[in-house]
Formats: structure tokens, C-alpha cells, sequence
């Protein structure tokens, strides 16, 4: 039969023994994420030049009053209505195909363009004109793609009626 055991010898770790093992884990962590750590430390450089890291540093040695600031923005009457819209503009931008956003931003920034040189121009049409550039096949690919929204935005309040901008 086997003897009871009535003694445990516990054996304290030494402390220079310990800190030697963590210092070898943190080398062996170091090197075998070599690539890595050199590109965080290239990018702590580039914000510390910057001046990025002292700012940091200093919101956060004031917290305490920049959480006031802040809080204080976000209490101001329109600031809800602008997280709401903040909210629903980065889920409408979900929904959105890429290459529909695409097209459609490529449109408008070649609209925008084309309304600065007229402006820049000081064109003037005649509603003659006017109404001679409806042939114009640009212009009825506008008029089409703007018929379009504007169904489907006519479409989208005969849904939702309380919804409809007034």
C-alpha cells in the first residue's frame, strides 16, 4: 500500500530566474515578429514627426476636461440630428454598389465641372436653346437617369408617407 503524502515542498520562483524567462519570451516574441514590429515602429516615428503622438498625449494627460468638451458638444440641440444623418449616410453608403457610387460620383463631379466653366463663361442660354439641347444625348441621359431617381423617390414616399420632406 502506497505511504500517505504529509509534506509538500513548494518551491518559490526566484524572482531573477522569472524575470530573465519573461525577458527571453519578449526576445523570442520580438524576433519572430520581426517585420511587423519594424513597420509599427516606422509608423510611431512618422506620427511622433508629425507631431500626431504629442497631441495623443496630451489629450489624454486632460481627459477628464476634453470628456466635458465633448460631452458638451454632443448635448448641443442639432448635434443628435447629426449623428442620426451621420448614421444613415454610412448605411445608405452600404447599400450601394460600388460601381454604382462610382458612376454616380463621376457624374456629378463632370457635372459640377461643366456648371464652372459656364459660370466661368458667363453662358447664357435662350430657352431656344434650351430647348434645342433636350437632343442633345447627354442631356436626355441625364434627364432619363433624373426621371429615374425621381420615380423611384416618388415611389419610396407613396410608401412611407410620413416620411415626405416638406
Amino acid at each position: 500500500m502506497a505511504k500517505a503524502i504529509r509534506q509538500i515542498n513548494k518551491t518559490a520562483p526566484n524572482p531573477l530566474e522569472e524575470q530573465s524567462q519573461a525577458l527571453a519570451d519578449i526576445i523570442k516574441t520580438l524576433a519572430d515578429n520581426r517585420e511587423g514590429i519594424l513597420s509599427f515602429m516606422a509608423i510611431l516615428k512618422n506620427l511622433q514627426e508629425i507631431g500626431i503622438l504629442d497631441a495623443l498625449h496630451a489629450i489624454l494627460e486632460k481627459r477628464t476636461d476634453v470628456g466635458v468638451i465633448a460631452m458638451q458638444q454632443v448635448n448641443q440641440p442639432g448635434m443628435h440630428n447629426t449623428i442620426r444623418n451621420a448614421i444613415y449616410l454610412f448605411n445608405f453608403m452600404g447599400t450601394m454598389k460600388p460601381e454604382q457610387l462610382q458612376s454616380m460620383l463621376g457624374g456629378v463631379t463632370k457635372g459640377l465641372e461643366r456648371m464652372g466653366e459656364s459660370i466661368k463663361n458667363h453662358e447664357q442660354h435662350s430657352l431656344w436653346q434650351l430647348g434645342k439641347s433636350i437632343r442633345d444625348p447627354e442631356i436626355r441621359a441625364a434627364m432619363t437617369t433624373m426621371m429615374g431617381f425621381l420615380h423611384g423617390m416618388g415611389e419610396s414616399f407613396s410608401q412611407h408617407p410620413e416620411q415626405e420632406l416638406h
